[in-house]
């Protein structure tokens, strides 16, 4: 069976602690899982996880793992942080085929930032390396799955960064996501308002009537039953109570705020439009308790679970 390859992330935050913790409690026959990341890290990691398999230090991402061993391949830290060499090398392999997904652990994006990592964060860059310009961040958590029309943006900046086509392809991306990579054959997508009550007929706002509509109705005429704009504590009730199988929101809060509510610390963040499988934590290094043996897997543990979900379609 193709593996996944699981990159924990920065070796200085919790995420070798969270992804030893995370395999030493899955179950042997799912699907296998390749380390990505540093050697050193995982081995300081190891006595914080019971139960998890020894480490086998591999040549090279696809080399062959030994029963009851876990996998681990460190593209070593010279030209680049350790972590960011890991994900370009996971990257390849999933596009050859040689991985069945990627699974991310956390980045700190200002240490990155300062050895001259030129991308705000995974999502960015996962696109560059795909060659696809505009990828679409998504998460899901219990029976609410959120994607997002713009992201990390000063809400005084998110309505002038609003677009018709902007909307548009969320809603496109979220739809052949939710066909290609769930096998739905005809999803409900509940489209949130920019404003209380999606504006109110304009009363409290124009951005539903002259951006978000046209969009809707633009992908309505495209066969996508997209349904909205829609208040958006209406459409997150939607979402889940399964009247709609995905919600698109309008910038980051309006998503995440109630998805971690309902589903806080168990979220996965699932990027829409890759031409490869990739799902992520929904949280960051936690730097304030590395190495103190307390951090909480669940996030990665759904992250793996939600890529088993996805993988065990692919031929």
């Amino acid at each position: 069976m193709t593996p996944l390859v699981l990159t924990p992330g920065d070796p200085r935050g919790i995420g070798p602690e969270i992804a030893l913790k995370a395999l030493a409690r899955r179950d042997p026959a799912a699907r296998p899982v390749v380390l990505a990341g540093s050697l050193d890290a995982l081995l300081a990691a190891h006595a914080l996880a019971p139960g998890a398999p020894p480490l086998q230090p591999l040549e090279r991402l696809e080399g062959p793992v030994e029963p009851g061993h876990l996998g681990v391949w460190d593209p070593g830290d010279t030209t680049e942080p350790v972590e960011v060499g890991a994900i370009r090398g996971a990257v390849s392999a999933c596009l050859q085929g040689t991985a069945a997904g990627l699974v991310t652990g956390p980045i700190h994006k200002a240490r990155l930032a300062a050895r001259g990592f030129a991308y705000p964060g995974h999502t960015d860059f996962l696109g560059h390396l795909c060659g696809v310009e505009r990828p679409v961040m998504a998460f899901v958590g219990g029976q609410l799955r959120i994607a997002l029309v713009t992201v990390h943006l000063p809400l005084r900046a998110v309505a002038d960064a609003l677009t018709t086509d902007g909307v548009a392809h969320t809603i496109r991306t979220a739809h052949d996501a939710l066909v290609g990579q769930l096998g739905l054959p005809a999803p409900r997508i509940g489209v949130c308002g920019l404003n209380p009550h999606a504006g109110d007929d304009g009363l409290l706002g124009r951005e539903e009537i002259d951006v978000i509509a046209p969009a809707v109705e633009a992908c309505r005429a495209d066969g996508i039953d997209a349904r909205g704009p829609i208040s958006a504590e209406a459409a997150v009730r939607q979402g889940a109570s399964g009247q709609v199988d995905l919600v698109v929101a309008m910038y980051h809060d309006q998503g995440l705020a109630p998805l971690k509510l309902l589903d806080f610390g168990r979220s996965v963040n699932w990027t829409l439009g890759l031409p490869i499988l990739r799902t992520s934590v929904d949280h960051g290094t936690a730097d304030d308790i590395a190495g103190k043996g307390i951090a909480d897997p669940q996030s990665l543990e759904a992250a793996l679970a939600w890529a088993d979900r996805v993988a065990q379609r692919a031929p």
